[in-house]
């Protein structure tokens, strides 16, 4: 069941049971310490905002950050963006909705939760609610019936005050019209682009470097180092304890149909004739004969895998065009509705897509079949044990941790348990701990705490860990000849991009005073080019994307054909003249009208609700606890 919440983790749990902000169910880490889920870290109008809460928010901000950064995602990166500041306004902001509710006496009635939640996906059997997985569901992620409703309503009030602010929203089609235009327009500029590499290397002398490093230093720093102590509890541990009763098997059998639905799927082979969308009537007649032509030859015997080879367009060309098993949403619907439609061993009439043409055989079909449960039972059986023991483990490691109130000492704890203890080496923010298959999830952790600081349980792909920082190396500056070459290299790069725009400086001004384009980088044998026309979000044709550079070009017009100064962007240095501009036509707006309409309509929408939070933040009474009213 375990699998079967993360699934919906990002779905149901949050939109549903944490309401329109981002508080995320954590399955993992939700029976905290009952002392601390209590402790208040604000109030907004006499409504307490409790450090679970906010743990809970943090840690699903964090989360998100995780799938967007990465690897790259270090606490420097946490500080910069401000992730505590954000879960505590989040959470802010959502007391002062339910707050306008409670002013409002606004209300959700028994019918209208009962049937919100029978809507929700997660709790239905073939499109019915089903009272039996919504039991089970919830049981599953220790919340009770009466704490979910409650958290229904919630979220469900909170949507009703949204709206309620945003219902005289309008955009009107002048508004739409102009922001279309400002986004699509497209501009093509000529420039001379200065690479400051192009200027090699330099002579430097030892004083310079020197210098450099003095006025720098903040920029050569030992990285600080940590070492910690940590337990760690694994599943594999957990499931010679584990016993699975025939009626739990049958259960997860009769609630997971999707797990055990094999769905129809057919196996083809195809030859592409490509189409650009917007080409001409004339190329696709021209494109449909080709395909008309091949087909004659697949129908003739010849070797479909071979035509394939021989003349298709498309990705699976050198795989003989095959595109193995696929279900009839995977694909492209005038693709799939054909394909879907035919027997084994039949080869279609040219299908055109907004790919092109395709020719398509279909090599077999795979009916549609369900795994009765009788061979499903083994896997089911690992399944519900894996999920089973990966609980064991983390009610121990929660049981461990409950225990550290009383002591800051995992040592000790761990002797008194016959805990096996593991001690890492120094690591950076960076660095690996031996033995850890996500050292980076670890080292975030452990570079939150505090010295001697011993951790909530977080949860590794490995098991469930609780770590304790036991030692710091502080940054430090690095000494000048350990850094000496990294310190040159910089000096370098500075000298030469001074030298790139000292040049392009000389020509920029020259070209100020009226001397011709042409002429002048002539007599520089520089050699200008064109970007051809670019939207101002868009990639630019040649540079890349560059928003400098695209900013620029958008303040040219033909009464002022060259930006006040170079334009310093990220490859180099740019000298930029205005070439032509084209406004969108209004037959493109006619087209894209809905759509740009709703995408404005959202944004002010979103305008409207920041302004009312920001109009109750400052009449409402909003107290935050010390340590919690300045959060890095």
């Amino acid at each position: 069941m375990l699998s079967l919440m993360r699934k919906h983790a990002g779905s149901w749990i949050i939109k549903f049971i944490l309401g329109a902000v981002i508080l995320a169910f954590i399955p993992f880490g939700y029976g905290v310490y009952q002392d601390r889920r209590d402790q208040e870290v604000a109030s907004v109008n006499g409504m307490p905002i409790l450090l679970d809460e906010y743990n809970l928010a943090y840690n699903a901000i964090l989360e998100q950050m995780r799938r967007n950064f990465g690897n790259s995602l270090d606490e420097d990166t946490i500080k910069m963006l401000g992730v505590k500041k954000q879960a505590l306004d989040q959470l802010i902001d959502q007391k002062l909705l339910l707050s306008e509710a409670e002013r409002l006496q606004m209300r959700i009635g028994d019918q209208e939760l009962a049937g919100a939640i029978r809507d929700i996906e997660a709790f239905q059997t073939a499109g019915q609610f089903d009272s039996r997985r919504y039991e089970y569901l919830l049981s599953s992620n220790r919340l009770t019936k009466a704490d979910f409703e409650q958290r229904q309503k919630e979220a469900m009030i909170v949507d009703k005050i949204r709206f309620l602010i945003t219902e005289g929203v309008q955009v009107s089609q002048p508004e739409a019209l102009e922001w279309f235009k400002w986004n699509n327009a497209r501009i093509d500029i000529d420039y001379v682009a200065f690479s400051p590499e192009s200027y090699g290397d330099m002579p430097l002398t030892e004083d310079e470097i020197s210098a450099y490093y003095d006025e720098n230093k903040s920029s050569y720093k030992t990285e600080e180092q940590i070492k910690a102590r940590y337990l760690r509890f694994e599943q594999k541990d957990y499931r010679d304890s584990v016993v699975i009763s025939e009626e739990e098997m049958q259960d997860y059998y009769e609630l997971n149909p999707d797990e055990f639905d094999k769905p129809k799927t057919v196996e083809a082979r195809h030859i592409l004739f490509k189409v650009d969308q917007d080409a001409k009537p004339e190329a696709i007649e021209e494109a449909r004969k080709k395909a008309e032509d091949v087909l004659k030859l697949a129908r003739a015997d010849k070797d479909f895998a071979e035509l394939a080879k021989e003349y298709s367009e498309g990705p699976s060309k050198s795989n003989g065009g095959f595109l193995g098993a696929f279900r009839k949403e995977s694909m492209v619907k005038a693709f799939s509705d054909k394909a879907f439609s035919m027997k084994a061993g039949e080869i279609s009439d040219p299908v055109k897509t907004r790919f092109g043409w395709h020719i398509i055989k279909v090599e077999k079909v795979n009916e549609a079949s369900t795994e009765p449960y009788e061979s499903a039972k083994v896997k089911i059986q690992q399944t519900l044990t894996d999920q089973k023991a990966k609980t064991l483990a983390y009610d121990d490691a929660e049981t461990v941790y409950d225990s550290t109130f009383e002591s800051d000492d995992l040592d000790r704890i761990a002797a008194e348990r016959q805990l096996k203890i593991y001690d890492s080496d120094y690591f950076n923010r960076q660095g690996t701990v031996n033995g850890v298959q996500d050292p980076n999830q670890f080292v975030s952790a452990a570079f939150n705490l505090q010295d001697n600081e011993i951790s909530e349980v977080q949860e590794l792909p490995d098991g469930f860990y609780i770590i304790q920082l036991t030692d710091r190396k502080p940054v430090q500056t690095a000494p000048y000849e350990s850094v000496k070459q990294k310190v040159r290299a910089d000096l370098l790069k500075v000298k030469q991009k001074e030298k790139a725009t000292q040049e392009a400086k000389q020509i920029m001004a020259t070209l100020k005073q009226g001397r011709d384009w042409e002429t002048i980088l002539s007599e520089k044998r520089l050699q200008p080019q064109s970007t051809g026309h670019f939207k101002r979000n868009a990639s630019i044709p040649k540079i890349g994307y560059d928003r400098t550079v695209a900013s620029a070009a958008f303040s040219l017009s033909d009464a002022n054909r060259y930006p006040d100064d170079v334009v310093s962007g990220q490859k180099g240095i740019y000298i930029i003249r205005f070439k032509e501009k084209k406004e969108p036509e209004r037959g493109e707006f006619d087209k894209e009208e809905k759509t740009v309409t709703d995408r404005l309509l959202q944004q002010k929408k979103f305008k409207a609700i920041e302004k009312w939070l920001a109009q109750r933040r400052e009449s409402g009474e909003i107290l935050i606890e010390p340590g919690f009213d300045n959060p890095q």
